[in-house]
């Protein structure tokens, strides 16, 4: 009986040291992600002097490129409305002094318009392609084809140059089967698999491609909700995801969101997230927020009258 307490016992003993250490290296990964970051920040000039921005006339698009020039970078801004890509390029060239070009392009037109765009960035020095996945419909699965092509166009000139970094914006709604949202979680998932795959094939040769997969931001797919303890603003966002480049290829992008990741995969496992309950308490969730958004797009509108 002793042989087999003090066994039982031994069991014991490593199963507690082994998650205390797991335990301890999760913690030290977060702060060196998350707070370390902040102190050092990797030099993004280093890079290259362009960094090309998708979606950069609105939300999560328009943060990073507004952060990216603040450290110092020029910035080609890519989106579909040539009136906003001219009021954001100002913005920029009067806000951080940096060179912007603009590039007119409707990413839901299909392959056609990739033949232009490689030539508008034919000659630039582009060391950062920051993808934010603002391509037209909220989750209408472009992002499968558009980021490939993108990093298409960039990537054999940063390999040749032995140095670039390449964003890509998932979600947390990729991490995990989310019914209500089928097609934009299938889509972010193959986001997330295809950016971790080539980092891991790429990284030997300089190149870092980095997977953004954030909670809510306060853009207007969430209808611009006032940010709070767990909805970031825009800016804010992107200036601490930003901190995380030369510290981790796959992030939460911050804090925040980092501390929501743990506990939603603790508390709200598949079995429960896919259950018929949960999905059934999730339409009416969706339905009623939708109907306090109307409300309030409403009260705006007549507040405007």
């Amino acid at each position: 009986m002793d042989t087999v307490s003090d066994s039982m016992l031994a069991i014991g003993g490593f199963t507690v040291l082994y998650y205390m250490l797991k335990l301890s290296w999760i913690c030290w990964c977060g702060f060196r992600v998350y707070v370390l970051s902040k102190v050092w920040q990797t030099d993004l000039k280093a890079y290259g002097q362009w960094a090309v921005v998708t979606g950069a006339t609105s939300g999560i698009g328009k943060a990073y490129a507004n952060e990216l020039a603040r450290r110092g970078l020029d910035i080609v801004l890519v989106s579909r409305s040539k009136d906003k890509l001219h009021i954001v390029a100002k913005e920029i060239e009067s806000q951080h002094g940096r060179q912007t070009q603009i590039i007119q392009t409707d990413f839901t037109e299909g392959h056609d318009i990739y033949p232009a765009i490689a030539e508008a960035l034919r000659d630039l020095d582009i060391g950062i392609l920051e993808d934010s996945g603002d391509y037209g419909d909220v989750g209408d699965g472009t992002d499968g084809v558009i980021i490939p092509q993108m990093t298409r166009l960039v990537l054999p000139r940063m390999v040749a140059r032995g140095n670039g970094l390449i964003i890509n914006m998932s979600s947390e709604a990729g991490a995990q089967p989310q019914p209500m949202l089928s097609l934009y979680s299938a889509t972010k998932i193959f986001v997330t698999y295809f950016s971790r795959s080539l980092n891991s094939e790429y990284k030997s040769q300089g190149i870092t491609v980095q997977c953004v997969a954030p909670f809510m931001v306060s853009t207007n797919m969430t209808h611009n909700l006032p940010p709070n303890l767990l909805l970031k603003s825009a800016s804010a966002f992107a200036r601490e995801a930003l901190n995380t480049v030369g510290y981790s290829s796959y992030t939460s992008g911050c804090v925040s969101h980092a501390l929501q990741h743990i506990v939603l995969s603790m508390f709200f496992p598949d079995w429960l997230r896919l259950s018929s309950y949960c999905v059934k308490q999730t339409e009416k969730f969706a339905q009623s927020m939708e109907k306090k958004m109307d409300e309030m797009t409403e009260r705006s509108a007549s507040k405007e009258d």
